[in-house]
């Protein structure tokens, strides 16, 4: 069975590289040689000025389609699997939006790493993205749409994984390329207890200056939740402060600019 790290690795369109030596070899990520998806390229007088949102409409009559051409591990290996790569979506939008004079530009992305474990036991970091993507027009006008993406990485590539998922995601979905996957409501998990991670557990996180306003206020969520915004941490001066005054006075630090 492969682990929910492997799967988040596959999914961004990359075989996991580094694994520790006593573990089984992961199941080999074959990507589909990428084809020519026939989209002509722009004529002389370049796209026609049309508004970004009929622009956008004629990228999505374009793209239409796009198999299922990657494979995690190999054809009838137990485990393995079929999917459609960042590289695929890339492949087939990319000729499209300079076809009809379309930009997809990234404007602000909001992270949140935490330490997990695979199912394995093995030490990992999963990180989660939620990117505001501006789409731009030939004349210039836009709409900005967001999108998220996951993913679960031992090394430091996951925040590249997690970027890559959202923009595949936003792409399929965006553009409303059917996928043929099972749909949502087919399948049922019920979700395990996860144990509570204390209030000084999040201390290192809560100060560092690389946290990002939306997981600080996630970790204030998460305290709540666990019933720990009451408990007393020590602050950066060395100080007992309550563990939510402490996160939320740091988000209203960051965003004021009083904090480096």
């Amino acid at each position: 069975m492969t682990t929910i790290h492997e799967r988040a690795a596959a999914a961004a369109g990359r075989a996991e590289e580094t694994r520790a030596a006593d573990e089984t070899p992961a199941p080999t990520y074959t990507p589909a040689p990428l084809q020519d998806p026939g989209i002509p390229e722009p004529g002389p007088n370049g796209p026609e000025q049309v508004p970004v949102w009929v622009a956008w409409s004629r990228v999505m009559g374009e793209v239409r389609g796009i198999n299922k051409g990657d494979w995690y591990g190999r054809p009838g290996e137990r485990g393995s699997y079929q999917f459609r790569g960042v590289d695929s979506a890339l492949n087939s939008f990319g000729p499209a939006c300079r076809l009809h004079g379309v930009l997809v530009l990234p404007v602000h992305v909001e992270t949140a790493y935490r330490d997990v474990k695979t199912s394995g036991g093995k030490p990992s970091r999963e990180c989660t993205v939620t990117v505001t993507y501006r789409i731009i027009g030939p004349t210039g006008d836009s709409i900005e749409v967001q999108s998220a993406g996951e993913s679960m990485d031992s090394a430091d590539k996951g925040t590249a994984k997690a970027l890559s998922t959202s923009l595949r995601s936003l792409l399929f979905l965006g553009g409303l390329v059917p996928t043929n996957d099972t749909d949502p409501d087919a399948t049922n998990v019920e979700r395990g207890e996860a144990p509570v991670r204390s209030a000084v557990q999040y201390l290192d996180e809560i100060t560092h200056p690389q946290t990002s306003a939306g997981r600080l206020r996630q970790i204030h969520y998460e305290l709540k939740q666990s019933g720990q915004l009451g408990v007393l941490l020590t602050n950066e001066v060395g100080d007992e402060e309550r563990a939510g005054d402490m996160v939320v006075r740091i988000g209203k630090e960051r965003a004021a600019g009083g904090a480096q």
